[in-house]
């Protein structure tokens, strides 16, 4: 165990308050049973402003966005110094080779990691791009999730202690000194509060907030000048990226959003009766715009298959209720944990999965949310041309696409089998419908980035925790409980009746690249083999260039 640091362990017994009892708030929010704090009793003091903040950050986002006349010259040519030795190292060492995409996508990572936070966070980003970048930009950056060096323990003292106006001593007995984790805008330590209760402290990176500004500005101006110049940009045109990481980080810069995020997730999973999910109550009153005080809870990660387990859980069990929680809150309330990854959550060891980290949450405007239901009743229906329209009011097209057109263009109506196909023929396929995405405009939304990012973490889940797991049979699952559980709601949303919404299996299937009529399950082992197999098929051409 590590060393702790410890802090009032000498204070009077009296000065010791006993932890709040009584979990009325349980009727608010899917929270444990075991209460250190009655949200009911304690209302936060930290949601007043809420609406004010938020509006106030999407006038921010547009002011950060827009590229400047000139951006912060120093750090503007430290990276371009930093990224332009990269790429020259790279095209004179390694471009033209069959491994020429791979060494490009390390050296942009390794460059990321030099930058620092902002960058790494960039490239968290672009970690969740598949199809959007390469496969092997997106390996690399997935190798930058964890790899942020630790703020020194007096720092964070510091941080603390002008956050709340006291010293660390008034507030804890004990703070650990090492953090659980260290991430690129914050890091976390264990701590007990002076009232007794075990919890977690959220402190953000000292001038995490000034760099994550300068940086934004750089990255602006520079963007407009690499459009159509970088071949592993794919379909996110560099402005469109910076955007959308504008969105997505600057929210994270304030820890009063962020609890307001564990509140909003808590309150969709009760409504939806998704009680398999606990989120940690955040401290009442010990929320500032940098340091976040919450209840402390544990359990297995959610990628230790083993410890899972071997604890007897049922895994598939665990699998389902992540994907209906997940698609419940996209689908019906618009609001949904916008990163999960293994270390943002836990399986308990009742069952439960705690949800952790609210800095990333999607919320859907009215107009993405029923684009999003449109696309799943659509996709259950095969119905291709309905999908496409979806995907064009989230955003990902322009609002005056063509929609017969695009289906047309790109093939949908008649996909093909990737392994029936020759690797020349394949890759000149997948080279024709990016082509084809680009001239119509594509891009990827913010919602819709994290939708695909959280679909790409539980297929990853999916494939260490129950890998036997008939994939037919959990669309049906699924399709059939929100047919039963919603459908009248979603019907009349939608504005369509709800008899017309039938599961076409044939076409789910086909959606997997399997012929109906030879395929009555498929297991997530064998889709497995099917991607393997179309990989090996792809090699190491060069389908996005590079």
């Amino acid at each position: 165990m590590p060393r702790q640091h410890t802090l009032g362990v000498d204070a009077p017994a009296s000065d010791v308050l006993e932890p709040a009892n009584g979990p009325g708030d349980l009727v608010d929010g899917t929270f444990t049973d075991d209460a250190p704090w009655d949200l009911r009793d304690r209302p936060p003091v930290w949601r007043d402003g809420d609406a004010a903040r938020r509006t106030a950050l999407n006038r921010r986002l547009r002011v950060l966005v827009k590229p400047p006349r000139l951006p912060p010259v120093r750090r503007a040519v430290r990276v371009v110094r930093v990224l332009g030795v990269a790429i020259a190292i790279w095209f004179v060492k390694e471009r033209g080779r069959a491994d020429s995409r791979a060494g490009l996508s390390r050296r942009l990572r390794e460059a990321a990691e030099v930058l620092g936070p902002t960058y790494i966070k960039l490239a968290q980003i672009i970690s969740a791009g598949e199809g959007v970048f390469p496969t092997e930009l997106v390996e690399e950056c997935r190798k930058c999730r964890d790899q942020v060096p630790a703020v020194d323990f007096e720092q964070v003292r510091t941080a603390v202690e002008r956050e709340y106006g006291r010293p660390l001593h008034d507030v804890f007995l004990r703070f650990e000194p090492t953090p659980l984790a260290a991430a690129s805008i914050a890091q976390v330590h264990a701590a007990t509060l002076r009232s007794g209760e075990d919890v977690v402290v959220k402190v953000q990176r000292p001038g995490i907030e000034d760099l994550v500004i300068r940086d934004l500005k750089v990255l602006a101006f520079i963007a407009p000048f690499l459009v159509g110049r970088i071949p592993v940009a794919a379909l996110a045109n560099p402005p469109a990226l910076v955007e959308l990481f504008a969105e997505t980080i600057v929210e994270e810069l304030d820890f009063r959003l962020e609890a307001a995020n564990m509140l909003d997730v808590a309150g969709v999973l009760r409504t939806l009766d998704q009680t398999d999910f606990v989120v940690p109550r955040p401290h009442p009153e010990l929320v500032t715009e940098r340091v976040m005080v919450m209840q402390r809870l544990s359990g297995f990660r959610f990628d230790d298959a083993v410890g899972i387990t071997d604890a007897g859980l049922d895994t598939h069990s665990i699998i389902r209720t992540t994907m209906l929680g997940f698609l419940e809150g996209v689908f019906l309330h618009g609001v949904f944990h916008g990163d999960l990854h293994g270390g943002n959550l836990f399986v308990r060891p009742d069952g439960t999965t705690a949800l952790l980290d609210f800095g990333i949450t999607g919320r859907l405007t009215q107009s993405e949310r029923m684009a999003f239901l449109r696309m799943m009743m659509t996709a259950t229906m095969n119905d291709t041309k309905g999908q496409v329209a979806a995907l064009r009011d989230l955003g990902a097209l322009p609002p005056d696409t063509d929609v017969e057109a695009v289906v047309k263009d790109l093939g949908l109506d008649a996909p093909l089998d990737p392994t029936q196909v020759s690797p020349e023929e394949l890759v000149a396929e997948i080279q024709r419908v990016i082509k084809a995405l680009l001239a119509y405009g594509a891009r990827m939304p913010k919602a819709l980035m994290l939708y695909v990012k959280n679909l790409i973490f539980i297929d990853g889940a999916i494939a260490s925790l129950a890998p036997d797991l008939d994939l037919f049979a959990e669309v049906t699952h699924i399709a059939t409980h929100f047919a039963t559980t919603h459908g009248q709601e979603i019907a009349a949303q939608l504005g369509v009746a709800a008899e017309a919404w039938q599961l076409d299996l044939d076409g789910v299937k086909a959606g997997f690249g399997v012929n109906p009529d030879e395929f009555d399950s498929l297991t997530y082992a064998e889709l497995q083999e099917r991607r393997a197999l179309i990989q090996k098929r792809l090699g190491h051409r060069g389908v996005l260039g590079g």
